[in-house]
């Protein structure tokens, strides 16, 4: 899978991607409306382009008191989010070349006010699924919000993605219609942060279309 030429689903207006991501933008800008006041920290895991979070920050009154790591492995994509950020006037958004999977891109914000998995979970094996998820309680503050997507191909994964953050302290904000076959989440966090430990891989990023054919 080329993922810099995958983000050319979203110029296609009939892409279910597209509604995804707006989706996942108003979510985001709900997070943002609903968070304290002062400094924000958020974090982008495998963030692609960064159309998300930069989409989202884009004319938001809370645009410059927010702090961001996109963390992309695939250098022509990081290239493209960080001309997005420059031209949407985000100097707080800073897009790292890298693994995401490493716990060692992000001690520095966590835990953050916003955790994004958006891409991530319908490219790794479930026990992977639960795992980064068990992280999300180091990378998330109390009362952070976690985004996040997946799928709903059968088998649809989405329950057991909620009941997954469910029983690691984290109270759903929201779910989208079962009928929409790309799931958008959002997850408040109401535990106490677990420290987020260097050195450790969160997940195996596999990629879906490698996935299918096993």
């Amino acid at each position: 899978m080329d993922w810099y030429e995958w983000h050319d689903t979203y110029d296609r207006a009939d892409s279910p991607l597209v509604q995804r991501l707006a989706t996942v933008q108003g979510r985001i800008r709900d997070a943002l409306d609903r968070a304290p006041a002062g400094p924000l920290t958020a974090v982008s895991v495998c963030a692609g382009q960064g159309h998300d979070l930069i989409g989202a920050l884009t004319g938001h009154p809370r645009r410059h008191d927010v702090r961001a790591r996109l963390v992309e492995l695939d250098e022509r994509n990081v290239a493209a989010a960080r001309r997005a950020a420059e031209a949407a006037g985000l100097p707080g958004v800073e897009v790292v070349v890298g693994d995401a999977a490493s716990t060692d891109h992000y001690p520095d914000l966590a835990p953050a006010d916003l955790v994004l998995l958006c891409g991530v979970l319908g490219n790794i094996t479930d026990a992977d699924v639960e795992r980064v998820l068990d992280h999300c309680t180091q990378l998330c503050r109390t009362g952070g919000t976690v985004v996040w997507t997946r799928n709903r191909k059968a088998p649809d994964l989405v329950p057991q993605v909620c009941a997954w953050l469910e029983e690691r302290g984290f109270e759903r904000q929201w779910v989208s219609d079962p009928g929409f076959v790309q799931a958008v989440g959002a997850h408040r966090y109401t535990g106490k942060p677990r420290r987020l430990p260097l050195g450790e891989r969160m997940f195996d990023f596999i990629g879906y279309d490698t996935l299918r054919r096993s």
